[in-house]
């Protein structure tokens, strides 16, 4: 049987983001090990047939050092698990998994998920961290990315040979989890909705800038703001912030949920004016549910909207632009807008099923794995 190791920053990533990937590796008989810090989503691996190993990660620490004690641990846990192939997913697995594989002798894929913050601004970390990356990758033996943008990012400042690089059709959207849900109206409010990290590289101040235009100007409107604040994070939004949002009557915040289906459902549009994005699982999540979506033209955002055909597009940090955007979601009638949500449901089949994205794993697992077949059959020959 042959085993992969999965590992991540945290196990709410595996469980949001990879649940097609290790349900399919389970059904084909793989022997799966997820490797990553606990959280509340870690037993759960267990459920789906997974092994489980706690990783200590200092997620938002920038201190090399520390960081490089992951390498002796993942080496270790390595060695001692002898996979066949290993993926690393996000900057720290990423880096230091793939040194620790290169020591372990072990084969390996970086998962470039996103950019995010290291791209976004030119700070001395993230001049480190493209440092690392250039350092580190080379020992992988392929290196995916999620959107064409990053890829050519990475190509363009030489962090990663061509030959190694691939490209993943997103994570993938699991379009029957994510299916339209007919909701009753009890009201005639028009409901936008924004869901992610409370940071202000999501655009969340341009939309409570948007919200507090339109709120002036319309009645029956209600901007929605749902996720968790992510208080390590340097570019995070305060809760006395969104209380101050709340209390002026921009937003009404809904809080955290380890579930967005009803939430959508119950919305009228999706908003997310991003800054960056890998590829953004809740504008698939939203655009599968037919819902039509406004999201702004960055990398990991623009492709996922066919503009004025499922939703539209909007300038990164142009607030003005996000209201016009929004105003003319709110005058379209109603069968307008279910003709882009269907619109937007039907992109998501052709182009960003979780299908396509398990088939792409269990072809790059074959490949990598069948010279250690080979080469273990030709071993016995000899032996004999």
């Amino acid at each position: 049987m042959k085993r992969i190791v999965l590992v991540a920053n945290t196990s709410w990533s595996m469980m949001k983001f990879r649940l097609g990937v290790m349900k399919m590796l389970v059904e084909k008989g793989y022997d799966v090990v997820i490797i990553a810090p606990r959280d509340k989503h870690s037993e759960d691996f267990k459920a789906l047939g997974c092994h489980y190993i706690e990783l200590s990660m200092d997620n938002k620490g920038s201190n090399i050092f520390k960081d490089l004690r992951m390498v002796y641990k993942l080496q270790k846990a390595y060695k001692k698990l002898s996979p066949d192939l290993i993926f690393h997913y996000t900057i720290k697995p990423n880096i230091y998994g793939s040194l620790a594989a290169k020591i372990a002798k072990k084969k390996s894929i970086a998962v470039i998920t996103g950019l995010g913050y290291t791209f976004i601004h030119d700070t001395i970390t993230a001049k480190i961290a493209k440092f690392l990356y250039k350092v580190s990758l080379k020992y992988a033996n392929q290196v995916w990315f999620i959107n064409i943008e990053d890829k050519n990012k990475f190509l363009l400042a030489e962090l990663v040979p061509e030959e190694m690089m691939d490209l993943l059709p997103s994570e993938g959207i699991n379009v029957e989890t994510f299916s339209p849900i007919k909701v009753k109206r009890k009201d005639n409010i028009f409901r936008f909705i924004l869901v992610a990290r409370l940071l202000w590289d999501k655009g969340v101040g341009e939309y409570v800038k948007a919200a507090k235009i339109l709120t002036k100007k319309y009645e029956n409107v209600e901007f929605q703001l749902l996720g968790f604040i992510d208080a390590q994070n340097p570019k995070a939004i305060s809760q006395a912030q969104v209380d101050a949002w709340v209390e002026n009557g921009y937003v009404n915040y809904l809080g955290p949920t380890d579930d967005v289906k009803p939430f959508i459902a119950a919305a009228d549009c999706m908003v997310l004016p991003s800054y960056r994005e890998g590829v953004s699982m809740i504008l698939m999540e939203a655009a599968s549910m037919q819902k039509p979506i406004i999201a702004t033209n960055v990398p990991g955002c623009r492709d996922l909207v066919n503009n004025g055909v499922s939703g539209y597009v909007c300038r990164m940090k142009d607030y003005s632009d996000l209201v016009e955007k929004m105003e003319t979601m709110l005058h379209l009638d109603e069968k307008r807008r279910k003709k882009m949500g269907k619109e937007g449901r039907k992109l998501m089949l052709e182009e960003y099923n979780e299908n396509l994205v398990t088939q792409k794993y269990e072809h790059a697992i074959m490949a990598l794995t069948a010279d250690d077949i080979v080469n273990k059959f030709s071993l016995k020959n000899r032996r004999k």
